[in-house]
């Protein structure tokens, strides 16, 4: 299965994500920031990034941004529960600045896991 990258602020949120997207046969590796994202990115190793939009100092938007020009072929899948702005709103801005797929907070595991299948090109089952 694939490496997903879970870049959230909220750890418990990350911790739902986590046992998601594990129970299903994927690894995940964590960041509680944009700027640890793009570090752990740098490492190597990622399939998959899971990013929610709005966070402190960098925010989603700013990753998708850096993730697109420096690994164009890396999917990003942006989340949001809104603001300021309604959530399908961000996330429909959020789609037309390239991410690969969006959700919505509160996120569904059906949900989670059909948009990680469609951004590798699997069937889901």
């Amino acid at each position: 299965m694939a490496t997903i990258l879970i870049v959230d602020d909220n750890t418990d949120f990350c911790t739902v994500l986590q046992t998601h997207l594990e129970q299903s046969g994927h690894q995940t590796a964590t960041a509680y920031s944009a700027r640890a994202g793009l570090a752990r990115i740098g490492q190597g190793g990622i399939d998959v990034v899971l990013t929610d939009i709005l966070m402190p100092e960098v925010d989603g938007i700013e990753l998708l941004r850096a993730v697109k020009q420096r690994w164009p072929g890396l999917p990003v899948i942006a989340m949001s529960g809104g603001g300021q702005i309604a959530a399908r709103d961000l996330l429909d801005m959020i789609n037309h600045l390239g991410a690969d797929g969006v959700l919505q907070k509160p996120v569904r595991r059906a949900d989670l896991l059909a948009a990680v299948d469609t951004v590798l090109g699997r069937p889901r089952s």
